[in-house]
């Protein structure tokens, strides 16, 4: 593949990424290959990587601000779902993991409503961000997602939210943690629970009813970036507690550039669906349950 990196997006880019520690700017730099030879590894053991201290701490801090300043403007949700985010199907036994629903409380500031400065939306739209999860993950070409609410959101929990267990319905996440509440928002996952080819709804419903055998936890602290294959793997965020929040960042990237949220899920997290997921319903590019 190959990489052409403008100095300016290098100049800017360094305000917002620790280039030093991660030289993501330069992919064949020898620091860079063997970070992208680690996540590689990491995602197809567990299907998640984390690099800590990722966002240079001014830039965090402008990610703060940012999240703070568009606080009034969150659409909070309060309801039912089940890991698919689908309507309940009566035609199926009662325990089936697509009748099992959990209460979920959380919000969304959505990608358009972003700031024209975010160094969030800055950093989603650089190329050299594309070019170096697209090696991590091992796939390319790779794209920007073309949702217009769910491309780079902030997702926001605090005292009492809770993110129960469930499948994203893009192939991998990039998340960057903004902000961890006093106590709980702990990260919980089971890597690889399902493929294209097998939905394992057997293992999801025993994950759903409390076994823990395969779940992994992941605590991680502001500044943090994490890449995980959310498509493939259940998960979920416990339950927030005490002062702060949980703040995260969802800077998502999809292999097919014509791919959108379904409209029931757009409306679930986001508080609408627009013209373009209704279009778009009929051009799945999977056939996986969402």
């Amino acid at each position: 593949m190959t990489r052409t990196i403008a100095k300016h997006d290098n100049l800017r880019l360094a305000d917002i990424v620790d280039l030093e520690r991660y030289p993501i700017d330069d992919l064949e730099h020898p620091r860079t290959r063997e970070l992208i030879a680690r996540c590689r590894e990491q995602l197809d053991e567990t299907g998640c990587s984390v690099l800590p201290d990722f966002i240079r701490p001014a830039s965090l801090a402008r990610m703060k601000a940012e999240a703070y300043r568009l606080h009034s403007k969150v659409y909070w949700s309060e309801q039912s779902h089940n890991p698919y985010m689908t309507r309940d199907d009566a035609t199926l036994p009662e325990d089936h993991p697509k009748r099992t629903f959990q209460r979920r409380t959380s919000g969304f500031i959505n990608s358009d409503l972003l700031e024209h400065s975010s160094d969030l939306r800055a950093l989603y739209d650089w190329h050299a961000m594309t070019q170096f999860v697209g090696e991590c993950v091992g796939v390319w070409p790779l794209y920007t997602w073309a949702d217009p609410l769910a491309r780079c959101p902030y997702a926001v929990m605090e005292d009492g939210h809770y993110f129960p267990w469930h499948f994203d319905g893009n192939e991998f996440t990039v998340s960057v943690s903004v902000e961890q509440p006093q106590e709980g928002g702990v990260f919980e996952y089971v890597p690889n629970m399902r493929t294209l080819d097998d939905e394992n709804y057997d293992q999801v419903s025993r994950t759903l009813k409390g076994d823990r055998s395969q779940v992994q936890e992941l605590v991680w602290r502001p500044g943090a970036l994490q890449l995980f294959k959310g498509r493939f793997a259940l998960h979920r965020v416990t339950a927030v507690r005490g002062k702060g929040a949980w703040i995260t960042a969802l800077p998502t990237y999809v292999l097919d550039p014509e791919s959108v949220n379904r409209p029931e899920r757009s409306k679930q997290f986001y508080g609408k669906a627009l013209p373009i997921h209704f279009e778009r319903e009929t051009r799945r590019p999977d056939t996986l349950t969402d």
